[in-house]
């Protein structure tokens, strides 16, 4: 269950294109960084079954596949939640959506062989190059083989920003994000309008006539046609547990838009925000968990029966931000912000298109919580952390702060370096690009080591404190 935005490149303080999603799932549900190498001369066909995968999904290998990076489950090296490939293409998926239950009667998700979020990153990043492409060809994988599971999938180029959702197991809708615009996502369809003479919106092939054909949309008594009304579930759960996500988002970039948060259906689909977004709004975005609330389930103590479902939550596995500038060189122009589980209480480290020699610790880690994985050393502050939120959360937030304060002073003045020395020596410029960015990695995990350690004295002070069992001298 996940979250998704996107930022068209008109509305960004800088004209680049943002995409971020937090990936949610479960706590206890270590990620790996992988980097793909490129490969020639391939044949054969693609199994996700072979990974130990959720289903039995194949598809035809390329021929000679895009080098490219994932984040994926660490037992299967699957469900690769997002990256970017050699050709400028960036991959978020997926956005758990739900179709209806008339639109899966007649056309129900292909469970034992269809397209799932365990298969999408890998087999869309190592062929595709455009995101125009990306969703182009993931709706024909959906209207061939079928879909799995309902999802959104968003897709990010140096030009443009597709997102596509699912109908039911072979109808589809894509969008181009416009570039005056932004587009947030909670766990629902979302996409309405539909043009198929529109260079910005593609479907499938009989995306209206299907629902005509299956009661879904009357075009005599209902008007336009709508996607979301006509295959995406709208019910009391959304009313909770979707729609306030979409409407927290929707305040943060427009504070003077009225909406009542549990109104989703009317909330529109795209909004040009009241100032420009940045990447700090894009990570404060997946850091929100309605703080400053009566629906803020962690501000004064832990309570897991708030009906609002947060945008943060402690069972993230990750969160990212895609961010694309595209007048600047690909490996420094492209960076995947990552941050390791709980988005609130985690930092986000960036990761430069130009990295190709992935750190050990971020390639280790299983659900046994080790202490050399960069999953974990990041999550077991998160764990501690919720023993005692009000008091502790503060620190880590601090120490977080200041560190990505700091890193972008860095990440800054490295640029400026790199890109000068671009002009000359490209392979200088990008192995001090390489050496630059896993220093930074590497700081960021000596921080949380520190940090853990900071936490561990406070909370054990405070467990003796609240547990003194002394004599009546108070002596031992």
């Amino acid at each position: 269950m996940c979250t998704s935005f996107t930022a068209g490149k008109a509305i960004t303080a800088d004209g680049s294109l943002i995409v971020a999603r937090s990936a949610d799932s479960a706590a206890i549900k270590a990620q790996h960084f992988v980097f793909h190498p490129a490969r020639t001369g391939q044949s054969g066909t693609y199994s996700t079954k072979a990974h130990g995968g959720v289903n039995d999904f194949t598809y035809p290998l390329p021929q000679n596949s895009l080098a490219y990076t994932t984040i994926p489950f660490w037992k299967t090296q699957l469900h690769g939640a997002a990256g970017f490939n050699e050709a400028g293409l960036g991959v978020t998926g997926t956005e758990s959506i739900y179709a209806s239950d008339k639109a899966l009667e007649a056309d129900p998700y292909v469970k034992e062989t269809g397209i799932t979020e365990d298969d999408i990153a890998d087999v869309l990043l190592s062929r595709c190059r455009t995101a125009r492409e990306g969703a182009q060809t993931l709706g024909s994988i959906i209207e061939e083989k079928g879909a799995g599971e309902g999802f959104g999938v968003a897709f990010v180029d140096a030009n443009e920003i597709w997102y596509l959702e699912t109908g039911s197991g072979h109808q589809w809708i894509a969008q181009k994000t416009p570039d005056d615009k932004y587009f947030a996502s909670a766990n629902q369809g979302r996409l309405q309008e539909y043009d198929p003479n529109s260079t910005d919106t593609m479907g499938s092939k009989t995306l209206v006539e299907w629902a005509v054909t299956h009661g879904l949309y009357n075009p005599e008594t209902d008007g336009k046609f709508d996607f979301s009304k006509a295959y995406t579930r709208d019910d009391w759960r959304d009313r909770i547990y979707n729609d306030p996500r979409v409407w927290i988002i929707q305040k943060l970039l427009n504070p003077s838009l009225v909406q009542n948060p549990q109104d989703g259906r009317t909330f529109p689909v795209y909004l040009t925000p009241e100032k420009k977004v940045t990447v700090e709004d894009a990570k404060a975005i997946l850091r929100n968990h309605f703080e400053g609330s009566e629906h803020d389930p962690y501000g004064t103590c832990l309570r897991g029966d708030e009906p609002w479902r947060p945008i943060s939550v402690f069972r993230t596995y990750e969160a990212h931000v895609l961010h694309v500038r595209p007048w600047l060189p690909r490996p420094v122009g492209e960076v995947l912000y990552v941050a390791m589980g709980m988005a609130d209480l985690s930092v986000f480290i960036p990761f430069y298109a130009g990295l190709t020699h992935i750190p050990e610790s971020w390639q280790k880690g299983t659900d046994k919580g080790e202490a050399d994985s960069a999953y974990w050393k990041f999550r077991r502050i998160q764990t501690l952390t919720m023993t005692d939120y009000p008091k502790l959360a503060p620190i880590v937030k601090k120490t977080w702060t200041d560190f990505e304060v700091q890193a972008k002073t860095e990440q800054e003045s490295m640029e400026t370096k790199v890109l000068e020395l671009f002009k000359t020596d490209e392979k200088a410029a990008l192995a001090q690009l390489e050496t630059f960015n896993r220093n930074l990695i590497a700081k960021a995990e000596n921080t949380a080591e520190k940090l853990l350690e900071k936490l561990f004295v406070i909370r054990t002070t405070d467990i003796e404190a609240l547990i003194p069992a002394k004599n009546q001298k108070k002596k031992d």
